[in-house]
């Protein structure tokens, strides 16, 4: 479990390098998002992860690790905005969105850990597109929740569901990078 925790640590270390960049140079202008506009966000970055793993042809130059980084960023923010609510005007510095950016991603570190106690490192053994399905399948819950205005009768609330798609994308990008 010590690889997974530093190889976890690497690829949550190169999204918030890209979260901070992004910040300097858009400033918190996410903060106004909607959480459903955070989830389509993120449903149009796994929908594209999809489409790679399927088509044999590429007319963009781009991969599959850059889509999970965004649906990392994507689901932190939404966790963000869970937690500190949407407002109308970017509010945030640089500092202050990384200090929150941290704060989820500790927090979904540990439930990571937590889980990988209890199921083993099962997810090295799956591949990575049923890691983009699993992801898909946590956001086509998530749209149900929102559309029933966030109430569950037994269900995991909306903030496990960012967390486990943000763990999904990590592993995947374990394994793309190994």
């Amino acid at each position: 479990m010590q690889d997974t925790s530093k190889q976890y640590d690497a690829v949550m270390n190169e999204c918030r390098s890209l979260y901070i960049k992004k910040m300097s140079d858009y400033g918190s202008a996410w903060r106004i998002l909607r959480l459903p506009s955070l989830t389509d966000q993120i449903f149009i970055k796994a929908q594209r992860i999809r489409q790679l793993q399927e088509n044999v042809v590429r007319k963009v130059d781009e991969g599959e690790k850059s889509e999970f980084i965004g649906i990392i960023n994507y689901a932190i923010m939404a966790l963000i905005q869970l937690e500190s609510g949407v407002v109308e005007t970017p509010d945030l510095n640089t500092e202050e969105a990384t200090i929150l950016y941290d704060k989820h991603r500790k927090i979904t570190k540990e439930l990571m850990l937590n889980k990988n106690h209890d199921y083993g490192e099962v997810w090295r053994e799956m591949r990575v597109s049923s890691l983009t399905d699993l992801i898909l399948q946590k956001l086509l819950r998530v749209k149900s929740i929102e559309d029933n205005k966030g109430k569950t009768i037994v269900s995991e609330g909306i903030d496990a569901n960012y967390q486990d798609m943000i763990n999904y994308a990590a592993f995947a990008m374990i394994h793309l990078d190994a």
